[in-house]
């Protein structure tokens, strides 16, 4: 495994990470499965957003076999768990208790990066760093629960506000070789609206995209990368903006190269997708190229895709939208609905017709998908 340094926390974390997605939905052996072999592997990066409770015992169940220098942890201030759903929160009381069960669960005296959860818009950003959060975050840092400050976000302006604040040591950012084309916004809906794409042409990474990743290096400020496969959007022809698929390799690669990454955290479900990301190590440089996939990149990229990043929640009628959302474009790639996607599709919970349309999720969501239009065709498609 490549190891790299942290920006300036100096700590040395595996280039490929574990990204908390690949544990939703895990029982505890599976879970145990997936950290030995990512452990063995030498993978020692682990982000978890997650406030589900389950995902945060499993883990941390898995983990305590382990040595704590051995690992080190990315976990999230501001995400919390009510009636079965995930759901961001700048409720200092729902902070607190929150934090305090991942503590638990995860079995920690302390976190290496303590993430302030989710940071899209100057609004939230300033109620955060000019309000309560911020001191709460700092409290942890200097009783040494949490070591070094983070941030997450898909925004590259919060991002720079983040380093300009001189306390945030690493971001959480989103980064793939299709958002940085992206052209940067204080508003990060309007990077996936039609109009922001008109007669754009691909000319490299976007300037300010491109200024932020020199600025996060020049500050010691390290980046880690969530979407780097672009919800697996990339790694299929049929789906990749470019029309040709990215390799896991070559995903990670591209992220890797950019100025500041340290790790990309890959959501991984199996061990066929975990020695896929591994595999980054022992590749050769003509594995890595990604640059004739780029040559040809077309105008519009992702243009309200859902990411699967769970942000919608929660919903008022417990969907589980992102989940609906990767089924139904898994069947949408497909001349008719696998048999056994169908039944994972039946296995949920709760369904796409039981939508009601209050727009909730839509407000939520990063990237303006268009989700009640989509709970209409998934109803269609899987017949409820």
């Amino acid at each position: 495994m490549e190891y790299r340094i942290l920006g300036r926390t100096g700590i040395k974390v595996s280039a490929v990470g574990l990204g908390g997605e690949g544990f939703e939905g895990k029982n505890k052996e599976d879970t145990k499965v997936i950290v030995d072999k990512a452990m063995a592997e030498g993978i020692n990066f682990i982000d978890i957003y997650n406030s589900n409770p389950e995902v945060r015992s499993h883990v941390g169940d898995a983990l305590s076999h382990y040595p704590r220098e051995s690992f080190v942890i990315e976990g999230h201030l501001g995400s919390m768990w009510e009636n079965g759903q995930y759901r961001r929160t700048r409720n200092m009381t729902e902070v607190k208790v929150s934090y305090e069960d991942f503590l638990r669960r995860m079995q920690l005296d302390y976190v290496d990066v303590g993430m302030i959860h989710y940071v899209d818009d100057q609004k939230d950003f300033d109620q955060i760093f000019k309000g309560s959060m911020i001191d709460y975050a700092k409290d942890l840092q200097e009783k040494g629960i949490i070591k070094h400050l983070g941030l997450s976000t898909h925004n590259p302006d919060i991002a720079f506000k983040a380093v300009e604040s001189g306390v945030i040591d690493v971001i959480l950012f989103s980064i793939n070789a299709a958002y940085d084309m992206l052209p940067a916004s204080e508003d990060v809906n309007i990077l996936f609206e039609d109009s922001t794409y008109n007669d754009r042409t691909y000319e490299g990474v976007d300037p300010k995209r491109d200024r932020l990743y020199q600025t996060c290096q020049n500050e010691g400020v390290a980046l880690t990368v969530m979407k780097g496969f672009g919800a697996g959007i990339l790694l299929k022809d049929e789906t990749s903006p470019f029309k040709k698929a990215l390799t896991p390799v070559q995903c990670l690669h591209y992220c890797l190269a950019r100025p500041a990454v340290a790790s990309v955290v890959v959501g991984i479900s199996n061990i066929e997708e975990l020695l896929a990301a591994s595999a980054y190590t022992a590749s050769t440089d003509e594995e890595k190229d990604y640059s004739q996939v780029l040559a040809n990149a077309p105008r519009s990229v992702f243009n309200g895709h859902c990411m699967y990043c769970g942000h919608c929640a929660p919903c008022t009628k417990k969907i589980d939208v992102a989940m609906v959302n990767k089924y139904l474009d898994l069947a949408l790639i497909q001349k008719e609905v696998p048999e056994t996607l169908q039944n994972h599709y039946d296995l949920l919970e709760h369904h796409a017709s039981e939508c009601i349309e209050c727009g909730a999720c839509m407000r939520n969501c990063p990237f303006s998908v268009d989700i009640i239009s989509k709970m209409k065709q998934a109803a269609k498609l899987f017949g409820h």
